[in-house]
C-alpha cells in the first residue's frame, strides 16, 4: 500500500528531533482538530493507534490517524526549525 503522505528531508530532521525531545514518543501523530478535517492536531505518541497508517522513511516515524489517512493522499509534510529550535509543519500538495 502507497502512503497517503511523503515527508521531506527537512520534514524527516524535525520528526526525529521532537521525538529525542519527547522521552515518552516514538512518533509524531497527526489527527483532525474537528469532524470536518479543517484543522490538524500534531503530537508526539508512544505507539500507533490500531487503525493509524504509519509511514516511516528514514528512521522517522508519522502515525496519521484513519480520520486524516484519506485527506493527506497527494500531500506532503514539510518543517521549518527556527534558532530556538521551535518546529513548524507545513503540509502542501505534491
Amino acid at each position: 500500500m502507497a502512503h497517503s503522505l511523503t515527508l521531506t528531508e527537512s520534514a524527516v530532521a524535525a520528526v526525529k528531533m521532537f521525538v529525542e525531545s519527547s522521552p515518552d514518543a516514538s512518533g509524531l501523530r497527526i489527527s483532525a482538530n474537528d469532524s470536518e478535517i479543517t484543522a490538524y492536531q500534531v503530537h508526539g505518541a508512544a505507539l500507533p493507534a490500531a487503525d493509524d497508517e504509519v509511514v516511516e522513511q528514514d528512521g522517522a516515524r508519522v502515525f496519521l490517524d484513519e480520520s486524516v489517512s484519506g485527506a493527506l493522499e497527494g500531500k506532503a509534510l514539510d518543517a521549518e526549525i527556527n534558532d530556538d529550535r521551535e518546529i513548524a509543519f507545513i503540509l502542501f500538495d505534491v
